[in-house]
């Protein structure tokens, strides 16, 4: 079996001293990698003081019967364009399965679903994107900033708080945090 040098499906983990304080601790849910670039959702911090049922009353949907839950911090581009990541039990318009982990949509008809209970069972929102270039994101790949792991996607978006992400990636993937340089070496 030949491994793919792309990480749909997997997550990148910020490694410490990252050097750009938007990604500080960052997760990110990796929903495509290919010759053309890269995009991923944020997935390790929320956006303080602005919840789902915000998001849906900008939009002029009803909240119906879901609960209000927090807004991810999804990435530094287009901070107001919305994306759900969210399990396989439901599909839409423009909806991309992830390698099989996991589906991401951000067109108007999941938030609409998900406000009356006939959306996926377990979702998550999130505003902005991280997102690379033509072979942007393989170059820093080579550098100090990034680490990726596979994991169990199920767990790590919807089974772990936002906040432990981080960190619970890095212990999965058998790697203490703390003991990390923060610092590249150099020969």
């Amino acid at each position: 079996m030949t491994q793919s040098i792309y990480l749909t499906g997997q997550f990148l983990l910020a490694m410490p001293g990252i050097g750009d304080p938007r990604f500080d601790r960052s997760v990110i849910a990796m929903c495509s990698h290919d010759e053309r670039g890269a995009l991923g959702i944020g997935i390790g911090a929320t956006i303080n003081g602005l919840g789902l049922h915000d998001v849906l009353q900008q939009l002029e949907i009803a909240p119906g019967v879901v609960p209000d839950a927090p807004v991810h911090f999804g990435g530094p581009v287009e901070t107001r364009r919305g994306f759900v990541l969210h399990s396989a039990d439901w599909g839409g318009q423009d909806t991309l399965n992830v390698a099989g982990q996991w589906c991401l949509s951000g067109t108007l008809d999941v938030l609409r679903a998900i406000a009356v209970g006939t959306g996926p069972s377990r979702w998550l929102v999130a505003l902005g994107y991280a997102g690379w270039g033509a072979g942007q994101l393989d170059a820093e790949m080579t550098r100090h900033g990034w680490l990726n792991v596979e994991g169990d996607a199920e767990e790590m978006l919807f089974g772990v708080p936002a906040a432990d992400r981080w960190s619970r990636g890095f212990a999965a993937a058998g790697v203490d945090p703390r003991l990390l340089s923060v610092e590249a070496g150099h020969s």
